[in-house]
């Protein structure tokens, strides 16, 4: 078996002085609200205000500026669910490559126009990533086109890494940093970085639970492909590691966790509302890990924000996905006498204790009810579960049979 390539911390530091004026330093803010559930200091890495609205330009420029002259006149060839292939198309259009992008069928939208937008072409193939990649690989045989792989290369992993270097100056008393993970490429070059400089901090991998496929190879002990996925985080969702990133991941990860679409969805809605930042679900798994796990982490911790680009009908669906899985939507069942008046009067009792009825709806037959009994299907919005609870409470005071 060959060697895999490896890089280290000379390789991240040449890359910072190749990227220099090509990727921006991105911020670093304070959650309070975040490290108020935490326990201590939360500041977030804001990779979503990168250019192209994600991490990806870090590596994509660092691959494709090292090409040869004969490799630039072939052009690149990539695949991506949409980050990658921005930050492909954004590195070629900036050297002067032509670009060729493969995206799986259902790739978001806003990203699809972005990749056209930096001048790249765009075909679709396949469901999954995977699809999209070995297409791209097929591409690139017939074409002489070089693949730039999303992740498993010590170009793209020492690009990442430079997000590592950023974190290291701007939190320099930092214990914890907490990454959003797919096939590695960002983990690994944040954990060289991090682990070469401050062997004391703990460096933590976040998954999809739907789309985890680093817990099972690090058990094996090498990549082991996911039979199946399912998750919203499109930037996350790779069903293999690579084997330059699988090997820094298990050489320098301290831990790999999941979390669940609820988390996700939630942890966008929170992003939003309590930072103002628009991140995508794959952006936020670091914060969702978080509030999954408020006290697990030691502070001052990092969370990386790694992604912001999000098809706006998808986060119209993930807001009230993160509303419902907070608490603050309520859907009831309850019967009222069938008399002129009384659905006034059950919608005047809920407006009393402040929610907020959505929808309305009637059942007059059901085995359930008595003869004179309606039934009434109500969607309410309410201010979190505490609120849904007093709402509860209300209704049983008040003498109606309550379902949820």
């Amino acid at each position: 078996m060959s060697e895999v390539p490896s890089v280290g911390l000379a390789d991240i530091e040449e890359a910072r002085r190749v990227l220099a004026g090509v990727a921006i330093t991105t911020p670093m803010e304070e959650s309070r609200w975040l490290s108020a559930i935490a326990g201590g200091p939360i500041v977030l890495k804001c990779e979503n205000l990168q250019r192209t609205g994600s991490f990806k330009p870090r590596g994509a420029y660092l691959r494709i500026s090292r090409l040869s002259p004969e490799e630039r006149a072939r052009g690149v060839v990539a695949a991506s669910a949409g980050n990658h292939a921005q930050g492909v198309a954004l590195a070629a259009q900036l050297l002067g490559i032509k670009a060729t992008v493969f995206m799986p069928e259902g790739a978001p939208i806003p990203k699809e126009k972005a990749t056209r937008g930096y001048g790249a072409e765009v075909l679709f193939h396949g469901r999954y990533l995977e699809d999209a990649l070995a297409e791209a690989k097929a591409f690139a045989e017939r074409t002489g086109a070089v693949l730039i792989h999303p992740f498993d290369h010590v170009d793209i992993v020492a690009g990442q890494g430079t997000a590592g270097l950023e974190i290291l100056e701007q939190a320099p008393d930092l214990q914890t940093v907490l990454v959003p993970t797919g096939g590695g490429g960002l983990l690994a070059g944040v954990a060289i970085a991090v682990k070469t400089l401050r062997p004391d901090v703990r460096v933590i991998g976040v998954q999809a639970a739907g789309a985890a496929a680093y817990p099972a190879s690090l058990a094996e002990g090498h990549p082991v492909a996911l039979t199946s996925m399912k998750t919203m985080a499109d930037g996350i969702a790779v069903g293999l590691p690579g084997e330059v990133t699988f090997a820094a991941v298990r050489d320098h990860v301290d831990e790999i966790v999941t979390v669940s679409e609820d988390s996700l969805s939630r942890s966008v809605l929170a992003v939003l509302e309590r930072a103002k930042m628009l991140v995508e679900p794959a952006g936020a798994a670091a914060v969702a890990a978080v509030l999954d796990r408020p006290r697990a982490f030691a502070t001052p911790a990092v969370a990386v924000l790694s992604g912001g680009n999000i098809d706006p009908l998808l986060l119209g669906k993930v807001i009230r996905h993160g509303m419902a899985a907070a608490g603050r939507y309520l859907n009831l069942r309850v019967c009222i006498p069938d008399l002129p008046g009384g659905l006034a009067q059950l919608l005047t009792d809920i407006s009393e204790v402040g929610a907020n009825v959505l929808e309305v709806a009637h059942e007059r037959i059901s085995p359930s009810l008595d003869l004179h009994e309606v039934e009434v299907h109500l969607q309410l919005e309410t201010r979190g579960e505490p609120h849904t609870t007093q709402v509860l409470a209300r209704l049983n005071e008040r003498g109606y049979r309550v379902a949820e």
